[in-house]
């Protein structure tokens, strides 16, 4: 990987992040698209659009005359952690969790926090309280550990998760971190819209990004896009491709390359756009992918099939998924407590090679089972006679 690009990876996956809270990483991506001049805007629920610089133009996009599809690669902004509530002593918290967790483990492990306005804080987690159905923490109390700053911040604008020894640290190929999911399909896409839109081109690239909000609490932001009816009043084809983090399962091991992801725990995904991701797959990473239904979590993929979009996925494997210690490491406080995620960095590079792939013009969208349809086709010549 290049080295600008490693340096925004490891600065996306230093922002502070939580559902509804995406500011910070919004700003950066803001930023790295202003200096490369790439096109982008908030739609009005605070998502980002890459690729086109207002509604008017992306609708300009999604109308012109052309066989070739847009590709709307959709990647979420936010990681499940919490929100700050009221202040129940001069350096007590009272917080509410947003999104999946450790449920092990909690009493006394270390929080980070921050607000809009810079600040950045740290202390401990204490008489955590798990929701009924106990897959997660509902509420909690925050022991702020440090100095805080006069006037104490606004207990409603502060948010925070779990910390540790680094927002994100190298230890050999692996990055850990305290939220890869899903800031590395963040990156993926802002990777590729640094690379489309710094080359000069003859003709508008078919590519839209959509980097989202609220992911981790049901899709919010994806939903609130795909009620905008934007993407329907699409001329030309489209297609829509997941970009996620995801649970590590059997075949789909870190390490091992990005995941061609046929589905998720709620749908399975186009078969036949899946197919054309499947053979570039095979032709740009032989050897290096993997392919499998990712039915650990759900992804935005679903959201995208239930509004009737042709919807294709990759994810890139994750270890520790929502901070829960399930495959353990450094700074894991136990089984199912909390710990760093990680990912691994030739995974993320082979993500970012498969979003280039899919630019390419002339694939075979509209055809994408022809070989495989002569292979057959053959078989039944060979054996014609024994009918």
């Amino acid at each position: 990987m290049q080295e600008h690009l490693k340096q925004l990876l490891f600065r996306l996956l230093s922002q502070p992040t939580a559902p509804f809270r995406e500011q910070r990483v919004i700003a950066l991506a803001t930023a790295v698209l202003k200096d490369a001049g790439a096109p982008f805007f908030a739609d009005p629920a605070g998502n980002l659009v890459v690729g086109a610089s207002s509604k008017t133009d992306m609708l300009r996009l999604l109308r012109e005359t052309s066989r070739e599809p847009v590709r709307v690669f959709i990647a979420h902004m936010d990681h499940p952690g919490f929100h700050g509530m009221r202040w129940i002593a001069p350096n007590v918290l009272r917080v509410q969790w947003h999104g999946g967790s450790p449920v092990k483990h909690l009493q006394g492990s270390r929080v980070w926090l921050a607000n809009d306005d810079g600040y950045g804080g740290v202390g401990v987690m204490r008489n955590a309280r798990l929701k009924k159905h106990g897959w997660s923490i509902d509420a909690a109390e925050v022991h702020v550990e440090c100095a805080l700053p006069r006037p104490r911040p606004q207990a409603n604008r502060l948010y925070g998760g779990f910390d540790f020894r680094r927002p994100v640290w190298k230890g050999g190929s692996r990055l850990y971190t305290r939220a890869a999911d899903d800031l590395v399909g963040v990156f993926c896409i802002l990777a590729a819209a640094l690379e489309i839109f710094t080359k000069p081109a003859r003709i508008r690239p078919p590519f839209l990004g959509l980097l989202t909000r609220a992911e981790e609490v049901g899709f919010v932001g994806a939903l609130a896009h795909f009620e905008l009816g934007w993407l329907q009043q699409a001329r030309r084809p489209l297609v829509c491709v997941s970009l996620e983090a995801s649970r590590t399962l059997p075949g789909a091991v870190v390490g091992k390359g990005p995941i061609v992801r046929l589905g998720d725990r709620r749908t399975p995904f186009d078969a036949a756009y899946s197919q054309v991701l499947t053979r570039l797959a095979e032709e740009v990473l032989p050897g290096r992918h993997q392919r499998r239904i990712m039915d650990g979590g759900s992804c935005e993929g679903s959201a995208a099939t239930a509004y009737g979009f042709p919807t294709i996925a990759m994810a890139v494997p994750l270890g520790n998924y929502h901070n829960q210690g399930l495959e353990g490491g450094p700074d894991c406080r136990g089984a199912h407590g909390p710990a760093p995620e990680f990912v691994h960095l030739g995974d993320i590079e082979g993500q970012y090679a498969l979003c280039l792939a899919l630019m390419r013009k002339g694939l075979p969208w509209h055809n994408p089972w022809q070989d495989v349809r002569e292979r057959l086709q053959k078989n039944l010549r060979d054996y014609r006679a024994l009918l």
